[in-house]
């Protein structure tokens, strides 16, 4: 239809049919133990190291309280020998609180 069709009196638009659309599929639900892993969510954030960061002032970032710093140092005992010597560039798994 053109800007300006509204104009033209005595001419009708021919009116369209709805078309019927195929009938949906019914979902069927899986328990959850046969629902991909994928689909879980993971226990971790992960955070890198920037120049400045303490496990302290990482914890209050992400659970809004600096004493729960050792939560993430428990979580990356493989890569934290010393909570008080960290690493920039360190990617550390943060515990979802």
């Amino acid at each position: 239809m053109g800007l300006f069709d509204f104009l033209k009196k005595g001419e009708e638009k021919p009116v369209q049919k709805p078309v019927a659309q195929p009938a949906a599929k019914p979902v069927v639900a899986q328990p959850a133990a046969a629902q991909p892993a994928a689909a879980t969510q993971p226990a971790f954030d992960t955070y890198t190291v920037k120049s400045g960061d303490s496990l302290s002032k990482i914890a209050k970032n992400f659970y809004g309280d600096a004493s729960q710093w050792h939560k993430i140092h428990q979580a990356n005992l493989d890569k934290i020998k010393d909570p008080n010597l960290i690493d920039v560039g360190w990617t550390l798994k943060i515990p979802k609180a």
